[in-house]
């Protein structure tokens, strides 16, 4: 019964602080009004600002922030112990990440659905704004290059999850066209494309489709990274309702309704046990240690939790989908709170039901490669006995999937539905990031590139014409993921340059996303401090979360380049690393002093040119 609690009341507790604290923030801190004009209308054009219902836009908000974060995170950040990792979900969903991915999303609708880069320059000064593009840039390289990598592991890992994603394309399609084109109602095609996905998963690994799912399992990384990336391109340049939109949404329900199948298959499991197959009745209890802060290999604690459970709990990433596309989408400022505060919170409930299936739906049985079933402490033992190990991306992606399928066996699926039903969970979410990264990218890249040329179209303005070329949406998308590729297509580490070893390049960065991630955070974190400050409101509560994601992120990073793995160490210099780390630490010093300087003097004084004022001080309204 302890493990159902867990759940329970961090259920719970999720639902109470969006009634109390995300109501307060909503209504008298944002001040939020049905009456204030969103970009979506005011900007209309069909492509990327689109009015669109809070149903779909919180599908395509929430499945674009979890991505795999918020599964692999706490997957692995569960061998310090299970109560750091769900202490760090729980209070970080709540009190940072929620109010993080709420102010940008309002920051950015009062500022015509501009990113926080963008906004950054009229808040701060024109110089944060260029150094914010660029950390932005160079994070979203970072994603792209390792998703298609992400999906691929998956994909080779369950193969059976393929078609179910691959049939989520079509079904979004039509969906977009009923919605937009038509104007057929949400609730019916809703419920006919769920009952289809789910026939997928139930039937779409046998027969021909079985074939087809191996066929497609045996491509090579390399082939998977182009082939996404390309879908990536698709999706990037298209009116956002053909198929972002309406794929996050449909994602959305299948997702959900999934997370509710593995609290149904959590409650029974705690009820009344579970019988793996060949095995004798286990008892559902917490087989991870409550506390271990010295795991073997593991790296300390403190900074590495905060970094390691990122989406789970706050990512800075949340903060360009937050500015990048749903506040292009929301037709009325009052969704603010749903989408922005409400998505966090349903987030970190995902990383909390992943804390209690690896941590007690992995001993209910752990199917060996031998044949041989394990339960317990065996089988937590032989799932995370090393940090280097249970590290690995098929690891972590396999404790969570194990761990929750056995919460569905308990239901009465089958192994195999039960574990293609997570591997499309896993593979979905993926997929979503992917899609949605490029598009923010293509933003990054046209704002760049307006910056540093001059904008097109603007008198007296004669940009050179490769910017011209990347202010274009085919341009700026082209050469995103050319530059994604280009970075999956470099060997990691020392290997050869072969097709074999092509499509892993992104890895070698991907040891600094965490720490610059969580950075990204906190330099969000000082754009909507600083909003809030020029118009006299409270800005206390976002005092210490900002405070704790500048600090934490360095701490991090600074650990990481003198002291493990030591990319500046004397002997051991990592040029690529350490060159880049200690350029991330420079600009976000650099960036804290220029806040620093312009602080006291900003109170209370309105940003040249601020774009969501009447002349008495309240948001412009219809």
């Amino acid at each position: 019964m302890e493990t159902l609690l867990i759940a329970l009341l961090a259920g719970i507790g999720f639902i109470v602080a969006y009634h109390t604290y995300g109501r307060w923030l909503g209504s008298k801190i944002f001040r939020l009004s049905a009456d204030t004009i969103c970009p979506s209308e005011r900007l209309n054009d069909g492509v990327d600002y689109v009015p669109t219902q809070k149903s779909v836009v919180f599908g395509h908000h929430f499945t674009s922030i979890a991505g795999t974060g918020p599964i692999v995170g706490p997957a692995i950040a569960i061998m310090w112990g299970w109560v750091p990792a769900l202490l760090w979900v729980v209070f970080g969903s709540v009190f940072i990440g929620a109010v993080h991915d709420f102010g940008a999303l309002v920051v950015s609708l009062r500022n015509n659905g501009q990113t926080v880069g963008d906004i950054a320059g009229r808040l701060l000064n024109k110089r944060v704004r260029l150094l914010f593009l660029f950390t932005l840039f160079m994070a979203l390289t970072v994603v792209l290059a390792i998703f298609g990598l992400v999906i691929a592991a998956v994909f080779k890992q369950y193969p059976a999850a393929i078609f179910p994603c691959v049939v989520q394309i079509p079904i979004a399609i039509a969906i977009g066209v009923l919605l937009h084109r038509k104007g057929v109602g949400l609730l019916l095609p809703s419920f006919v494309a769920l009952g289809v996905m789910y026939l997928a998963v139930v039937f779409g690994n046998t027969s021909f489709l079985g074939l087809f799912n191996t066929t497609l399992a045996a491509w090579p990384i390399w082939m998977w990274v182009i082939v996404l990336l390309g879908y990536s391109y698709v999706a990037s340049v298209l009116p956002v309702w053909t198929l972002l939109q309406p794929r996050d949404y449909i994602n959305s329900l299948q997702l959900i309704s999934a997370l509710s199948l593995i609290v149904f298959g959590l409650v029974v499991a705690a009820l009344f046990g579970y019988t793996p197959t060949g095995g004798e009745k286990q008892t559902l209890s917490m087989v991870a240690p409550a506390w271990d802060l010295n795991p073997k290999n593991a790296p300390v604690i403190f900074p590495f939790l905060f970094i390691t459970i990122a989406c789970g709990a706050v990512s800075g990433f949340h903060c360009l989908v937050s500015s990048g596309t749903s506040s292009k989408q929301l037709k009325n400022e009052t969704d603010a709170r749903f989408v922005g505060y409400g998505s966090m919170l349903t987030e970190g409930f995902l990383a909390t039901l992943v804390i209690v299936a690896c941590g007690a739906g992995l001993g209910l049985g752990l199917a060996m490669k031998d044949g041989s079933m394990l339960t317990g402490q065996a089988a937590w033992a032989a799932q995370y006995g090393d940090w280097t190990a249970a590290g690995a991306l098929a690891a972590k992606v396999g404790a969570f999937v194990q761990g929750s399928a056995n919460f569905l066996q308990a239901l009465g699926l089958s192994s195999s539905v039960a574990i293609a039903l997570m591997g499309v969970l896993v593979a979905s979410f993926a997929g979503t990031t992917l899609d949605t990264a490029c598009r923010l990218q293509r933003y990054v890249i046209q704002e760049l590139a307006a910056t540093l040329g001059g904008k097109v179209g603007v008198e007296n303005a004669t940009p050179a014409a490769p910017f011209a070329l990347l202010q274009n949406k085919h341009g700026a998308t082209i050469f995103a993921v050319t530059i994604a590729a280009a970075m999956a297509a470099i060997p990691q580490g020392n290997a050869e340059w072969s097709l074999a070893n092509a499509g892993k390049g992104g890895l070698t960065l991907w040891p600094l996303f965490g720490a610059t991630n969580q950075l990204l955070a906190g330099l969000s974190f000082m754009v909507i401090t600083f909003y809030l400050w020029r118009r006299g409101r409270a800005i206390w509560f976002l005092a210490i979360p900002m405070f704790f994601m500048l600090v934490m992120p360095m701490w991090a990073m600074m650990h990481q380049l003198f002291i493990s793995p030591g990319w500046l160490k004397a002997g051991q210099v990592d040029y690529l690393l350490g060159g880049i780390g200690l350029a991330t630490i420079i600009l976000e010093i650099w960036i804290i002093v220029e806040a620093f300087k312009l602080f006291p003097a900003a109170k209370g004084v309105l940003e040249e040119n601020a774009l969501d004022q009447s002349t008495e001080g309240d948001p412009v309204k219809a």
